[in-house]
């Protein structure tokens, strides 16, 4: 398997993961948990290959699928933490460096769902208004709706008291 259909089965997996019973469909305990254990499994086998990318939007889809992967699987083994702040760190540079696109925004609402840090927001909320909001993709569309839930839902594992 190459690089970009290893890093878009992470994707495809850790959002299916994600959004399991979105649709008003049943969610199974033995679903979850192999749905769970195989984003653990891919993610893991991807962050332990060292395999970074060769171009910054190789770069990029990888971050992007590491930090997916950890977002949606709720397996830690006590790395998750150093692992997701490394690969924060990468992110800093991917980011200056990835042209305005989608998968910029896609990038930047990963980090921005880490962090919490406004100036990525503000910069993904940039690259939107730059699009022609009658032409937009599915993606595109899919991508919009997916930073305002995590805008929206700041901390979702967490009770934060007021």
């Amino acid at each position: 398997m190459s690089l970009s259909e290893e890093t878009l089965a992470l994707q495809r997996a850790a959002h299916d993961l994600m959004y399991l019973g979105m649709d008003g469909s049943p969610v199974y305990s033995d679903d979850l948990s192999r749905r769970n254990s195989e984003v653990y499994r891919l993610t893991t086998a991807l962050y332990n290959s060292g395999v970074k990318g060769s171009t910054v939007e190789e770069q990029a889809n990888v971050c992007l699928a590491l930090l997916m992967g950890y977002n949606a699987s709720f397996i830690d083994h006590g790395e998750k933490q150093e692992h997701i702040q490394e690969i924060l760190n990468r992110c800093w540079d991917i980011l200056e460096a990835l042209p305005a696109s989608l998968l910029k925004l896609r990038l930047l609402t990963a980090c921005y769902g880490e962090v919490y840090d406004e100036p990525l927001a503000e910069e993904a909320r940039t690259i939107i208004a730059s699009w022609d909001e009658k032409t937009l993709t599915p993606e595109e569309q899919g991508a919009i709706d997916e930073l305002q839930n995590v805008v929206d839902n700041p901390y979702p594992w967490e009770v934060v008291e007021e």
